[in-house]
């Protein structure tokens, strides 16, 4: 399996901005957060919750499907920190509703 490319410092910064941008843990904050990222790059759910707060990033997701956002979901293995393997979502916006 592959490993998946750290987040740039770059990508990090720009998450980092939109999460000071939104404040606040209301469900619609944290979707808010998800589809600004997603306007500008994939997401995965580790980089949603370590750089945007978002702690259930599927349910928003959901949530922004459900708005009409056409949001694709691929499946990638990630090395976490302690040196395991994770399966997670990475989410990629197609279109805007």
């Amino acid at each position: 399996m592959k490993k998946e490319e750290a987040t740039s410092p770059e990508k990090k910064a720009a998450l980092e901005a939109i999460r000071a941008e939104f404040k606040g843990t209301a469900s619609r904050t944290q979707a808010a957060r998800l589809l600004e990222a997603l306007s500008r790059f994939p997401l995965t759910t580790f980089e949603a919750m370590r750089y945007l707060d978002v702690y259930h990033c599927p349910a928003r997701i959901l949530q922004l499907r459900k708005l009409g956002h056409r949001i694709t979901t691929h499946w990638k293995t990630v090395i976490t920190e302690a040196g395991e393997k994770h399966r997670v979502g990475q989410y990629v916006m197609e279109g805007r509703a």
